[in-house]
């Protein structure tokens, strides 16, 4: 299965595979991968590094939005690297035990529900899904500051999809990574467009979308979100098309 990668913003590139999103953000300083895909985005995360004029030991640190299954699939390959990892101290059971993660409703629902979502759940499984391990030793994010990695990023309190859940402003490429606080694919329902995940891996919807008004408040002129394309017609109006379409 091969990933595209794009540049979305100056120095801000999109890896995407299996219908997950990591992104690499570059500067002087190195890069910084934010989140960690499913396992077999391994090789073509390298070749994506490779295409952006990079090499792997150019990478400096992973952080991760969240600690759900489908974005810490290599976390352990870029830990052993010596790279490294980063997440909200609420996170941390989490990065350990991917798939003890709460969630508000049945997921075995979902694709009987919504059976336009099971080629996406599908093409997560083939990349790997059953092989996902945690991993202990990751360094704790503090929200309300700056990360001194690459890119510099703003961490951002986004919790309600997972407990720890943070998004990560970059001002001076006027994005913000929004992680699974707020997606354009939700890979549950197969539904498109700004809105957040469905209650099969969100732990509290009401707090996750209460936790919008952070990502709107950073105007930024575009969300890089965890599943979907990116929305370039700003934060504001991201938040407010998810919030119209409400939980499911």
């Amino acid at each position: 299965m091969s990933a595209t990668v794009r540049e979305v913003a100056p120095g801000v590139h999109r890896v995407a595979h299996a219908h997950v999103n990591c992104y690499l953000v570059e500067d002087d300083d190195g890069v910084t991968l934010v989140d960690a895909g499913l396992p077999a985005v391994w090789r073509p995360l390298g070749e994506a590094i490779r295409a952006i004029g990079r090499r792997p030991r150019d990478l400096r640190a992973l952080v991760l939005t969240h600690a759900h299954f489908d974005h810490v699939g290599v976390v352990r390959k870029v830990q052993g690297r010596g790279v490294p990892v980063w997440a909200a101290a609420a996170e941390h059971h989490l990065v350990a035990h991917p798939f003890s993660y709460a969630h508000e409703n049945p997921r075995a629902i979902y694709p009987v529900r919504h059976p336009a979502a099971v080629p996406i759940l599908t093409a997560m499984l083939l990349a790997g899904l059953p092989l996902v391990r945690g991993t202990t030793g990751v360094r704790t994010l503090q929200t309300g500051g700056i990360l001194d990695v690459p890119g510099l990023p703003h961490v951002i309190a986004t919790p309600g999809h997972t407990a720890g859940h943070v998004a990560l402003h970059l001002p001076d490429r006027d994005v913000v990574i929004s992680g699974d606080a707020l997606v354009t694919l939700d890979p549950y329902t197969a539904r498109t467009g700004p809105r957040i995940v469905a209650g099969a891996a969100t732990a509290d919807s009401a707090l996750n979308l209460a936790s919008l008004d952070a990502i709107a408040d950073t105007g930024a002129g575009t969300v890089l979100p965890g599943h979907g394309e990116p929305w370039t017609e700003g934060a504001r109006s991201a938040v407010e098309h998810a919030r119209a379409a409400g939980p499911v």
